[in-house]
């Protein structure tokens, strides 16, 4: 019935669907397996892309040829760059979108997509020999062969729904939970662990005031996460802001002693980052509010998501504490927010490629690892597809730096240090983040993925260009001097000071309160030389010299890193040898098998005078 494949990839979430996608249009033959090809890339939370790093993520996925910016663009209903009132190191953008159009806009890529395959069934179990993966078997009794194998089963791992004092089986409301992977993989010796989510109820948009709420609309020249020029949807909805009040926060104590999160029927931890309102209410009992974002869900529905309000209280108390929420006085519930726990394995038990160390040729990515988050599962499903292409091609593996991509912060800080609840990621978990800015993103990383044959030859053309004339622009400001009586009166007009004698353009541009827009308009002679240049090569060029200095600084930081992160360990390596490291820093260290000194440095309980023993070793 079935050919044998390349890859099998299992789930068609966000991380799923970039794997197979990776996989695919590097050369593999691949089946994508899920249990309902109606909700492939679903948006089973909020109905939203990016966010403050998380924009960065979907920019990186883009600029290697990923799928998750084309298709955000596509489908977007409003568009906003985060933090503009920062530095370029925190600018983050961010899209709503309809859900709906989001899935289809997936699913018609995909198949467009050459070398994939799709199926519907439940992989039930791995075919495994010795200690290598050589397909799956799925409910239906079905033997499916492959070379390689990516599981990215989300929240379906012996998923279970809490409402209130409700409790079933369920991958999310509606669908049914995987069940028997997870005992089958521990059986082959992984370990697992338990965290959960939760949503927000959804409302009828019929029944809301929006007009006692705060209108909080996307930009007029809306940006995009893709790198590539198509057109972008025309017209915009608005999102809505509305606050919980003392009155809410009463009722919904009311409902902690029913609540599954209080009275320990929830045993999996949950994300702190983005908790639920009666753990917001609880931890945090100082505050006499908390804000909501109202959310369209798209353009031909009426079905609006409440940003902020999730949670597992009984159906009757979310409703009696949502009707107290300016705007929701007579809200109508399309259904009531629910939790979900779920099973997944401590990503320590992974290599850098996201290949599990206990079984070749398999690969996990998303939530089974341990993650929350659309993007940051898409970015595993990423970089697993290519490394499983590359291993079964003996090609060479494709790891990302933490001086090179946020991708590459999220899974160095998931195979080093684990996480024992949801990880989200930050701009503050990065600690090169000027490097890893939104705006360069195809600068860092389109040739890599070109040289693999991943990312498009006219991907790379924009890329050099973008190098090329932002350079160009650059050199012109260094070199062209302006007089006093040429730009003193703009000068003044900008609250900074005027000049005493021929400065270069480059050094007016890097003073804080000049923008090369308005630079350009103030002296003609650059605007003639940087005319027809597009938006982003002129943004690249003013933070390049507005950020020089720091640039520099950084990257001489970098380099002075990458020594200690480029001298490799054998993982085989035996530090029971090593008399002189302590106790626990052994045990990690023989737990984690770090392939590099900068990624031993890492780890949690592995000390300074540890590594010093370790450098020492090594160089030997």
């Amino acid at each position: 019935m079935f050919p044998e494949y390349d890859i099998i990839v299992v789930g068609a979430g966000h991380a799923g669907c970039e794997a197979a996608a990776a996989a695919a249009n590097l050369g593999s033959k691949v089946l994508l397996v899920t249990m309902n090809m109606q909700t492939i890339a679903q948006m089973s939370c909020n109905p939203a892309m990016g966010g403050v790093a998380k924009g960065q993520i979907v920019r990186e996925i883009d600029a290697m040829g990923g799928y998750s910016g084309i298709v955000s663009d596509k489908t977007t209903i409003q568009f906003r760059m985060l933090n503009q009132s920062k530095g370029p190191a925190m600018w983050s953008p961010r899209s709503q979108n309809d859900r709906y159009k989001f899935h289809e806009e997936w699913r018609n890529m995909l198949e467009q997509t050459p070398n994939i395959d799709f199926f519907q069934d439940m992989v039930s179990s791995l075919l495994v020999k010795g200690n290598t993966v050589y397909g799956v078997k799925t409910s239906l009794g079905l033997e499916i062969k492959s070379k390689a194998v990516v599981l990215t089963n989300g929240t379906f791992l012996n998923g279970t729904i809490h409402i209130g004092e409700k409790r079933f089986g369920g991958g999310r409301m509606g669908e049914k939970g995987a069940t028997g992977l997870t005992e089958h993989l521990v059986e082959l010796g992984l370990e697992s662990g338990r965290m959960k989510t939760g949503t927000p109820p959804r409302i009828d948009g019929r029944s809301i005031n929006y007009s006692v709420m705060e209108e909080q609309q996307g930009e007029e020249n809306a940006g995009r996460f893709s790198y590539l020029d198509f057109p972008l949807p025309t017209e915009k909805r608005s999102c809505y802001i509305t606050y919980t009040s003392p009155e809410v926060h009463d009722i919904l104590k009311e409902g902690f002693d029913r609540s599954p999160m209080f009275t320990g029927r929830i045993k999996g931890l949950g994300p702190r980052y983005c908790p639920s309102i009666e753990d917001k209410i609880n931890r945090f009992a100082e505050r006499d509010r908390h804000q909501l974002f109202v959310e369209p869900e798209g353009w031909n529905t009426v079905e609006v998501y409440v940003n902020g309000f999730s949670t597992s209280l009984p159906e009757d108390v979310q409703y009696k504490a949502l009707t107290k929420v300016p705007g929701f006085e007579n809200a109508k519930f399309f259904r009531p927010g629910y939790a979900i726990e779920y099973d997944f394995f401590p990503p320590t038990q992974l290599h850098t490629t996201l290949e599990t160390k206990k079984i070749s040729n398999l690969f996990f990515a998303g939530q089974i690892n341990g993650t929350t988050g659309y993007e940051e599962a898409a970015a595993q499903g990423f970089l697993a597809g290519i490394n499983a292409h590359q291993k079964i091609n003996d090609k060479h593996e494709v790891i990302l730096k933490r001086s090179e991509a946020y991708i590459g912060v999220l899974i160095d800080d998931l195979v080093t240090k684990g996480t024992e609840e949801p990880y989200r990621m930050f701009t503050s978990r990065a600690e090169h983040r000027l490097l890893l800015r939104q705006d360069n993103a195809d600068i860092r990383l389109t040739k890599l993925s070109h040289d693999i044959g991943l990312a498009s030859p006219e991907r790379l053309e924009k890329v050099n260009e973008k190098i090329s004339k932002s350079d160009e622009i650059v050199k012109f400001m260094k070199s062209k001097s302006v007089e006093p009586g040429e730009i003193n009166a703009f000068l003044q007009e900008k609250g900074t000071s005027t000049i005493p004698q021929n400065t270069k353009l480059f050094n007016l541009l890097s003073r804080p309160q000049i923008d090369l827009v308005d630079l350009v308009e103030a002296y003609q002679p650059l605007k003639e030389f940087i005319n027809g240049n597009k938006k982003e090569i002129i943004e690249q060029a003013e933070i390049k010299v507005k950020y020089e200095t720091y640039f520099e600084k950084e990257l001489e930081m970098v380099s002075k890193l990458h020594k200690m992160e480029d001298q490799g360990i054998n993982p085989e390596f035996n530090y029971d040898t090593l008399v002189s490291l302590s106790k626990e820093s052994r045990e990690k260290l023989k737990k984690v098998k770090p392939r590099t000194l900068g990624q031993a440095s890492r780890i949690s309980g592995v000390s300074p005078a540890d590594i010093s023993v370790l450098m020492i070793h090594l160089s030997k």
